[in-house]
């Protein structure tokens, strides 16, 4: 089963460089960020047209994940547990059903954090501790389960062209990459360095100064695999090349194929 994510920066502006994308790499499961609409206004119809079962949870104008699928989702929930007034739509759960095994996929889009220090930092490493919590209910589960989708988390210097360039913002500070770490000690796979090592591997170039051109980008969107999960692993991939067609995200796809 392939399964990707893939932060789309807006599902109206995006639709035809989604769709394109689809048809070309034919996920069997695509975990969207910032569709930034309410889930009245997601096209569903377009995407049940190619074989996708579609659920969202969306919110005006900005944030806003989805989860398309060709299997069928079970037992679908929105939000990350945790805060009873954080309205953001940056989380949805579902469980997809494989020929060998089900998986449970949590879809997230993971606050930015700046300007940092400040609110929208505090925010950010208070709902990195919320999603350790539901991480640990999860891992007590002892299922297949995943955790992707558009991290704003360079976890070291190797994830940007220019580390220095990084090294007061939010996406580099070292509360956020040490959040990140305690994911990982919980046992989790980081599905692309599991695999993958070295520079030079990016999922993000900023629409200012060239940056596609010069290939001045960062990795911040992330696969994370129970220890279950990482069982199944068989293969990892970013679809770099989205980036260069036309109207693309600033963010280009990451996938993994699980034998499930």
């Amino acid at each position: 089963m392939k399964i990707a994510s893939f932060n789309i920066n807006g599902i109206k502006a995006r639709l035809n460089a989604l769709t394109d994308w689809l048809d070309d790499a034919q996920p069997d499961v695509a975990l969207l960020q910032e569709i930034k609409t309410v889930d009245e206004g997601f096209p569903r119809e377009i995407f049940e047209d190619r074989g996708y079962n579609v659920e969202t949870h969306g919110q005006k104008g900005f944030n806003g994940v989805a989860i398309l699928s060709k299997p069928p989702l079970e037992d679908v929930t929105r939000g990350l547990p945790g805060d009873d007034e954080d309205d953001h739509a940056r989380w949805i759960e579902a469980t997809v059903v494989g020929d060998v095994s089900s998986v449970r996929l949590c879809g997230l889009y993971l606050p930015n954090g700046n300007p940092a220090p400040g609110p929208k930092y505090d925010y950010k490493l208070a709902w990195m501790q919320r999603q350790k919590a539901r991480a640990t209910e999860l891992l007590a589960s002892e299922e297949p389960f995943l955790m992707a989708g558009d991290y704003n988390v360079i976890p070291q210097d190797d994830d940007a062209k220019h580390p220095e360039a990084w090294a007061e913002d939010a996406l580099a500070l070292p509360q956020s990459r040490a959040a990140f770490r305690e994911l990982l000690a919980m046992g989790f796979t980081e599905a692309f360095r599991a695999r993958v090592h070295g520079p030079g591997h990016y999922t993000f170039w900023d629409y200012q100064a060239g940056a596609w051109n010069r290939d001045d980008g960062i990795r911040i969107d992330h696969f994370l695999l129970s220890p279950q999960a990482a069982d199944h692993l068989v293969d990892v991939g970013i679809d770099k090349d989205i980036r260069g067609r036309e109207k693309p995200s600033d963010h280009v796809p990451v996938w993994v194929e699980l034998d499930i």
